[in-house]
């Protein structure tokens, strides 16, 4: 059931969290299966739905800061300088977690991701939450687990059923997962690469960022456990393929008129025959970010049993895009 995000629907979403069912709510990044982030029992019915393990965490959608020390037990002051710069915005934040608080989201740590989103239905939400006693959503993205993540309400549906109350918030603008810091081993960890990226979090926290894998001599522990850092991740049902355009360009000509059931997502029109399916790469991150899992998508949807992808640059900025279609090819 897709609900065009009015007033009325808000209400009706946020009674619907309140009385322990699941949600599909838009967000900048990509939209969202959600629950009361308090309620197991609700959680639970996240991980049933997406077939997502449940030691698999989730991440709390907040309405703003404040909502921060009812889940988190501490916010170190580098992760304070973050929320500062980028709430509301695409960036998760991996904090110590208040004991007895948001168990079943959090898959068993002793930690919390939480965010706050910018996207404008996703805040009337929250704040409509808040004000019937639901002070945050867990709301990992709203797909089966391990497949390509939904950027519109369309998408959501036709994952997980018309049963469903979606809102309506539209396309997705970033279009790729939030940046995951994790705060919660005395300096910022990079899990997961977004829009949002290593030297602006660097420059807003004065810190050096480090590496998921950095040495446990470092650091003192492994990185918490985190959402979508699984090596095989945002796969579509056709085979995923990651090569240079000149490669693309070479195998395409290899194959000549055999060159069937094929999609290709390149910056350049290849020279093919009608069986290869071309959707432009462009050029900029930003768009290519916003672009990436629709295009999957749709190229999924039209039957490809492969798509090619151009690897993209390896400037910083790109960091995000790289890593979605690593996982995708994985």
């Amino acid at each position: 059931m897709i609900l065009t995000a009015d007033e009325r629907a808000i209400a009706q979403a946020a009674q619907a969290l309140r009385d322990g069912q699941l949600v599909g709510l838009p967000t900048e990044t990509v939209y969202g299966l959600a629950a009361n982030a308090t309620d197991d029992a609700a959680v639970a019915q996240i991980f049933v739905a997406k077939g997502r393990p449940p030691d698999h965490p989730l991440i709390v959608h907040v309405a703003s800061a404040a909502q921060v020390p009812i889940f988190a037990a501490q916010a170190p002051d580098f992760a304070q300088a973050l929320i500062d710069a980028f709430w509301p915005g695409p960036l998760t934040l991996i904090l110590p977690r208040q004991s007895g608080v948001a168990t079943a989201s959090a898959g068993g740590q002793d930690s919390i991701g939480l965010r706050c989103p910018s996207h404008p239905v996703a805040q009337q939400l929250l704040h409509a939450c808040a004000a019937l006693g639901v002070h945050g959503v867990s709301a990992p993205s709203a797909n089966r687990f391990g497949r390509v993540s939904p950027t519109t309400a369309a998408h959501v549906q036709s994952e997980l059923g018309q049963d469903l109350l979606i809102l309506d918030g539209g396309e997705c603008a970033v279009g790729i997962e939030s940046t995951i810091i994790d705060c919660t081993r005395g300096a910022p960890v990079l899990l997961r690469p977004g829009h949002i990226t290593r030297v602006q979090i660097e420059a807003a926290c004065g810190r050096t960022v480090l590496d998921k894998d950095a040495p446990q001599e470092v650091m003192g522990q492994a990185a918490p456990r985190a959402s979508g850092t699984l090596e095989s991740h945002y796969a579509p049902r056709a085979k995923v393929r990651l090569m240079s355009g000149q490669d693309i360009d070479a195998k395409l000509q290899a194959l000549g008129p055999h060159a069937n059931n094929l999609g290709v997502w390149s910056a350049l029109r290849p020279d093919a025959g009608a069986g290869v399916l071309w959707r432009a790469q462009a050029q900029s991150a930003e768009q290519a970010a916003h672009d990436l899992f629709s295009v999957l998508r749709d190229l999924d949807a039209r039957g490809v049993s492969q798509i090619w992808v151009q690897l993209p640059p390896g400037a910083p900025e790109w960091e995000g895009v790289r890593d979605r279609l690593q996982r995708a090819a994985a």
